[in-house]
Parts: structure tokens; C-alpha cells; sequence
């Protein structure tokens, strides 16, 4: 038995019957296993080297089959095996850690603008809807900015119109129904939109990892440059999606004329504008 060879000596007893197939694996599958050493692969990392055979058991697999001995022994076969896809699993394992830490900064960007609004005074916070100011107007704003309105909205305009927050949640969700394929396509583009950004980030990251001047570094500042003027692009393009109902919508879904609902909230427009001219 030749033991600088104990791969190939592994095939010779599975070539003449000696060891089934499913043995033969699990040999040579053990023997890399403890033989990390001998590879010189994962900085001798054992973790990360249970985890590469792991990933390469199923092309291990495929690659007994494709053996013919045609002057090359087993364990260089399998050896050449191992380097190879090692240098692809790095590869992989790179991609993967740049995904991963691309995303992580991409989300943490998306929180911040998610993070709590300054504090103010009770006073301004809290300060009333003046008198003279027609709920039946603001119920017209409510329903005509239904994309952007809180429950709070809701329960205040409903409490000053005399009417249950559900009725006014009602017709809020028929406003929905009416709309529901520009909010789709709203959802999609913005869905899309982070995608894009994801996207940007992730060769704007690998330009930073390649010299200057490199075929690569070339390659990946071309596709930073489409990826960023598609984000642009796609951004204008949600901008200009109106996210409100129009005042006939409102209109129809209250039941009254159109007119009504236009002078109302041209009405409600002038009044706000002097009221925001007087704030401190």
C-alpha cells in the first residue's frame, strides 16, 4: 500500500470492489477533514475548513464519477479539486461578506431617517386648531392626503366633525381601493428604488477595494455610474407619482360636488397660509 498516496489507495480498494461508494466518500471526505495542514487553506482556520468541505461535499461527489486515471493520481485529482474551489468559496465568502456589510450600511442610512423627531415644547406641540377654521375643510385634507395620514390624524379630524374615527377609516380604505394601482406601482418603484441603492453601494464598495487604473476598478466605476443615474432616475420618477387623491376622489367618496370639495380646500389653503405667516 503506497501511503504517500492514501486518496488514491482509498479509490483502488472502491475500483475493485472493496469499498462501496458511500464509503468511499466518507474516506475521503474524513481524511481532508484532518488533514487541513497539508492544504494550507483558511489561514488553518478548522472551523472555517469544516465549513468549505462541507459546501464541497456535493461536488466532491460529482467529481469521483468524472475521475479516469489517465497519468494524474487520485489525490492530485482531488487536490487540484480542493484548491480550486477554495479559491472559488473565498471568493464566494467575500461576496457574501460584502453583500452583508453593504446592506447593514444601507439600512443603517434607511434608519436614520426614522429617528425620533426633536422634542418640542407642549405648547407648540399641542397647540389647537383655531376656531375659525372649517372641520369640514380639514376632513377634505385628511381624505385628500390619505396616503400620509396617522391614526392621530384621524381620531382628531373625526372627533371635531363629530364623527367615529372608523367611518372616517372607512373611507380612507375605499380612497385605497380606488388607487390601489398607482400604490402598487408606488410600492414596487420604491422597492425597486432600495434595490438600486443596494446596488450602488456594493460597487462603490468594490471600487474601493481595487487599485487605481485596474481593468476591474475601470469596470466597476462604469457600472457605479449607470447604477447611480438609474437611482436618480427611478427617484425622480416616484417624486412625480402623485401620492394624494384627487378632488373629485374626495368628492365622490363624501357624496357631494366636486366644487365643493375645490373652493373647501382652496379655502383651507389661504387660511393655513395666514396662520403659518403668524407663527413664532
Amino acid at each position: 500500500m503506497n501511503y504517500e498516496k492514501p486518496l488514491s489507495n482509498f479509490y483502488c480498494l472502491y475500483a475493485n470492489g472493496d469499498l462501496s461508494r458511500k464509503e468511499l466518500e466518507g474516506r475521503v471526505f474524513q481524511y481532508l477533514l484532518e488533514n487541513l495542514d497539508r492544504y494550507r487553506l483558511f489561514e488553518s482556520n478548522q472551523d472555517r475548513w469544516g465549513e468549505f468541505l462541507s459546501w464541497l461535499y456535493t461536488r466532491l461527489s460529482r467529481a469521483i464519477d468524472l475521475y479516469k486515471d489517465l497519468g494524474s493520481s487520485f489525490d492530485s485529482y482531488i487536490n487540484g479539486l480542493v484548491q480550486g474551489a477554495a479559491r472559488e468559496y473565498r471568493s464566494r465568502e467575500a461576496n457574501h461578506n460584502l453583500t452583508e456589510y453593504v446592506c447593514w450600511q444601507a439600512r443603517a442610512e434607511d434608519m436614520k431617517l426614522f429617528e425620533s423627531e426633536p422634542e418640542y415644547s407642549e405648547t407648540k406641540k399641542n397647540r389647537p386648531i383655531p376656531n375659525d377654521i372649517n372641520p369640514r375643510q380639514l376632513l377634505f385634507l385628511l381624505l385628500k392626503s390619505y396616503y400620509f395620514a396617522t391614526d392621530e390624524m384621524v381620531k382628531e379630524v373625526a372627533m371635531i366633525n363629530g364623527l367615529e374615527s372608523e367611518v372616517i377609516r372607512r373611507m380612507i380604505d375605499e380612497i385605497r381601493i380606488r388607487r390601489s394601482v398607482k400604490e402598487t406601482e408606488i410600492r414596487e418603484l420604491r422597492d425597486r428604488l432600495y434595490l438600486q441603492h443596494y446596488r450602488c453601494l456594493t460597487y462603490q464598495k468594490r471600487m474601493n477595494y481595487c487599485l487605481p487604473g485596474t481593468e476591474y476598478r475601470t469596470l466597476m466605476e462604469e457600472r457605479f455610474e449607470r447604477a447611480r443615474k438609474r437611482y436618480y432616475s427611478m427617484m425622480k420618477r416616484l417624486e412625480g407619482i402623485r401620492k394624494t387623491a384627487s378632488n373629485r376622489m374626495v368628492a365622490e367618496v363624501l357624496g357631494i360636488p366636486a366644487g365643493t370639495v375645490d373652493s373647501g380646500l382652496s379655502s383651507l389653503k389661504k387660511r393655513l397660509a395666514v396662520l403659518g405667516s403668524r407663527l413664532p
